[in-house]
């Protein structure tokens, strides 16, 4: 930037001289009347237009010195947010590797607020991201109520502390469902659409989903629902991909009331409807291409009461993929 300012001036000058010079010249054209001698006021104006054109190319060059004195300090100030929510999110994503469910629920809120902080789309899919792949952990079925009969007083103990441990870490996981619930609700703060969520192979045993709105690729492949309910009741799915292939209904309740599929890929190829109770009732599938090929339906209920099927491809070819 210092070497653009002698070499502006540099040009200025010579610019005011060329047009100077050309002014001078214009009295030699045809048409006007040679003039031996320049009256001060016709050297005056020449000399006025010639600052003029200065001033207008100065501040052109200026303008341009501007725009990139911002570009750097907007581009430091990228890389410095960046580096924050580096620093920020290494220490939420410690907090979820924590034993305890304490500390893995304060991590699940703080990587959630990175997302909403994130400075770029792609940092905030890598803490959505994060969120999906703590579903995605092994986890270990409800052990029941009650120990098994003829127990003795150590497995009674052992039983509780696993209950217990079960429903904090139950807890931990429904929070992380109903954080994404929220932000792809249409009142959200901060909108989490346009991305993709990845629950491939996780273990649902309830949550909370209601109203909430994908638009990217939304992935349950081999998702196993297995008790409790999850809730899907006014869910859209818009123009992407609601893969359910392989997954696995065999208990609770899985409630698609008045869900809406639309424009988009559909695929329940491979799934197995076995337990449990999976509401369809109301849904909706405006333009989207279904495949159910593969599904097998030996066990449970699965209500179609009032479902459309409006302006969609069925089939039970399994999309090539």
């Amino acid at each position: 930037m210092w070497i653009a300012l002698p070499v502006t001036f540099t040009c200025a000058v010579l610019i005011a001289g060329v047009a100077l010079w050309s002014g001078l010249r214009l009295l030699d054209v045809h048409g006007v009347k040679h003039e031996k001698q320049i009256d001060s006021k016709v050297l005056f104006d020449l000399v006025k237009l010639s600052f003029a054109m200065v001033a207008g190319v100065g501040g052109l060059v200026a303008l341009v010195v501007a725009y990139r004195k911002q570009r750097t300090e907007e581009n430091s100030a990228l890389r410095e947010d960046t580096k924050l929510h580096s620093d920020r999110f290494t220490a939420a994503v410690a907090q979820l590797g924590d034993p305890s469910p304490a500390v893995q629920l304060g991590g699940v809120h703080a990587v959630a607020g990175l997302a909403d902080d994130a400075p770029t789309p792609q940092l905030r899919q890598t803490c959505i991201d994060v969120l999906c792949a703590y579903l995605r952990l092994p986890y270990d079925p409800d052990p029941g109520d009650r120990p098994d009969e003829g127990a003795d007083p150590a497995g009674y103990e052992a039983h509780f502390r696993a209950r217990a441990g079960y429903r904090a870490l139950r807890e931990v996981r429904h929070t992380v469902i109903r954080i994404i619930g929220n932000h792809l609700r249409d009142d959200a703060s901060v909108s989490w659409r346009d991305h993709d969520f990845d629950f491939t192979d996780v273990v649902f045993d309830g949550g909370d989903l209601h109203g909430a709105v994908f638009t990217g690729a939304t992935l349950f492949t081999g998702a196993a629902f297995a008790s409790g309910r999850l809730d899907l009741s006014g869910t859209r799915f818009a123009s992407g991909t609601a893969d359910f292939r392989a997954a696995r209904f065999t208990g609770g309740t899985v409630d698609f009331l008045n869900v809406q599929f639309t424009d988009g890929t559909v695929s329940f190829v491979g799934a197995e409807f076995t337990g449990g109770t999976v509401y369809f009732v109301g849904a909706a599938f405006m333009g989207a291409s279904i495949y159910f090929s593969g599904a097998e339906f030996t066990g449970g209920e699965i209500l179609f009461i009032e479902a459309k099927f409006s302006c969609a491809r069925s089939t039970s070819t399994a999309p090539s993929s």
